[in-house]
Parts: C-alpha cells; sequence; structure tokens
C-alpha cells in the first residue's frame, strides 16, 4: 500500500522506494526496470 505524498513541490527530487512482497523482485529485467524509471521520470 502506498503512502500519500504529504507536500509536493514543482522541479522538488524524491526518493521512491519500491519493492516486491516478501522482497521479490518487481522487475523482470533491466529493459522492464528502464521503462518504470522512464515512465517516473516524466511526471
Amino acid at each position: 500500500m502506498e503512502r500519500k505524498l504529504g507536500m509536493e513541490y514543482a522541479g522538488a527530487i524524491y526518493h521512491v522506494m519500491k519493492r516486491g512482497d516478501r522482497r521479490e523482485a518487481i522487475f523482470n529485467d533491466d529493459k522492464d526496470r528502464q521503462h518504470f524509471l522512464d515512465k517516473e521520470t516524466t511526471r
């Protein structure tokens, strides 16, 4: 479950942590991981 963002500032840099249940991998491979990172940085 995600936490709600407390405050948001234009141009700010945020630390994002994601992990699967029981610390299982959440990406299939490096291409999958890069796709996620590309989506996160275009917000």
